[in-house]
């Protein structure tokens, strides 16, 4: 997940530069989006210390663990242990990560590109703040943790308790359903969508799978992650459109007590 920060970075940078809107689908305006995204990156990074100063598993808590401990929508999972598999699930995250890059081989986006991906980064920086702030948080022991395949050393530390949600699955899932819907919206018409939509599907499914079969994240972990990757990621670009009559809308807020901050509103017509 530090990795995706990065990344977030990187696309904010290239949101600098001005950018004309006529040809786009997507209405933004930097002094909104721009302290969002921004505000996305602190909260992610809160997270993410929260996260590292979570406490572990003593080692008379995790020898008395046992699968009946899990709940039993969960409990089939409970003790997976696979290192390869979590190995392969780094693959199709990073991949990605960088999939919207694509969306630049299309002519209609190549004129919105700074816009676009100012939309990824503030996309991806919702995301990463509702995974790292809800991992710092939230104590949920992973999978591993209720069995002896993993390692004992593996069942003790602090990252044995950051099963809920699923940060990896949620991640891509927000990279491929924003790319599916940015796709979808240039290009209304094309018979590639059902291919772009199906493929925005099955990328963090296959992410979700393989953190299930590594012990890192329980079903529920993972269905969690998914819809919340594929919410944001579809629903960012959707608030930004020039036809969304929904009334909802995204707004910086401001506070003397509370401090800075965005709000979600809605508006009667």
């Amino acid at each position: 997940m530090k990795n995706q920060f990065l990344l977030i970075i990187a696309f904010f940078q290239i949101s600098f530069t001005s950018f004309g809107q006529t040809e786009s689908p997507y209405k933004t305006k930097f002094k909104v989006d721009g302290p969002i995204t921004l505000g996305g990156v602190a909260a992610s990074g809160l997270g993410l210390y929260l996260i590292s100063n979570k406490s572990g598993l003593s080692p008379e808590e995790v020898s008395g663990l046992g699968k009946n401990s899990v709940n039993k929508f969960d409990r089939f999972s409970a003790g997976n242990y696979d290192e390869d598999a979590k190995k392969l699930s780094n693959i199709p995250l990073y991949s990605s990560f960088v999939l919207p890059l694509a969306l630049l081989l299309d002519k209609k986006v190549v004129g919105s590109a700074p816009q676009v991906f100012l939309l990824y980064g503030e996309t991806m920086a919702i995301t990463g703040t509702l995974y790292a702030m809800t991992a710092g948080i939230v104590y949920r022991k992973r999978p591993l943790v209720y069995g002896d395949k993993a390692p004992f050393a593996k069942r003790t530390t602090k990252n044995a308790n950051n099963s809920f949600f699923a940060g990896h699955t949620a991640a891509t899932a927000s990279a491929t359903f924003f790319a599916a819907k940015v796709f979808n919206d240039f290009n209304p018409d094309s018979p590639w969508r059902p291919v772009v939509w199906g493929a925005a599907a099955a990328i963090p499914a296959s992410v979700g799978y393989l953190r299930l079969k590594a012990g890192k994240h329980f079903l529920s972990d993972n269905l969690i992650g998914y819809a919340v990757g594929s919410t944001v990621g579809i629903l960012v670009p959707h608030l930004h459109k020039k036809s969304n009559t929904s009334g909802f809308s995204v707004v910086p807020n401001y506070d003397q007590i509370e401090g800075n901050g965005f709000a979600v509103t809605y508006s009667f017509k």
